[in-house]
This record gives C-alpha cells, structure tokens and sequence, in this order.
C-alpha cells in the first residue's frame, strides 16, 4: 500500500521548514493522498506567497511523488500569524453568547 502518512508529512515540514506553528490535515480519508496544510515559518520572511508554496512543495518533493493533492491554506511569517492571532475575537467560556438570530434583532432595535 503506498501514501504518505501524516506524521510523515508533518516530520519532513518540521525538519526542513522549523515552523513555529504547524497543522496539516490528511484529506483522502487515511490513504495518504491529499492533505492540507497550515504552516508557520520565519523561512517564509521577506517571500511572496508563491514563493512560499514553493518553499512547501520542494521540502515535500519526495512525498509529493504520492500526494495527488495538496492545500497550502496558510504560509505565514511569525508576525502575520501573530497578527491573525490577535485579530480574531476571543470568546470567553464563562460568558453566555446570544445566538445570531439574538444579536441581529439586538442591533435592529437599537
């Protein structure tokens, strides 16, 4: 059985790209054959994103004779991924949230 496991796929990234934040996703349903990935790396300062890409497939060209797809989500800097971070809304736990239907009948009385 051929494919390209995870782990793998995660332990090549690591090893070539020392992200500070990495995800990646295997899509095919276990057979190794498509994934998507999230990755974070200083490798990636001062690059465009297609050069970014590029840093990803060459460091998975050995895996990527048996990856038939591959998402690159996301290719960030520590600084953008930082950035992204602390842009998204933090939702406490103890805090009830209203459901959406709630709040939009909140602003359309207001």
């Amino acid at each position: 059985m051929g494919g390209v496991s995870k782990a793998s796929v995660e332990a090549t990234l690591t090893i070539k790209l020392q992200p500070v934040h990495l995800d990646v996703v295997d899509t095919s349903g276990g057979c190794g054959a498509s994934f998507d990935i999230q990755v974070v790396s200083a490798a990636f300062e001062g690059k465009r994103l297609l050069e970014r890409h590029r840093l990803v497939n060459a460091a998975l060209s050995e895996e990527m004779k048996e990856i038939h797809a591959l998402s690159i989500r996301k290719a960030l800097t520590p600084q953008q991924w930082k950035e992204q971070q602390q842009q998204q809304p933090q939702v406490s736990a103890n805090v009830p949230q209203q459901p959406i239907e709630q709040q939009k009948n909140l602003t359309a009385t207001v």
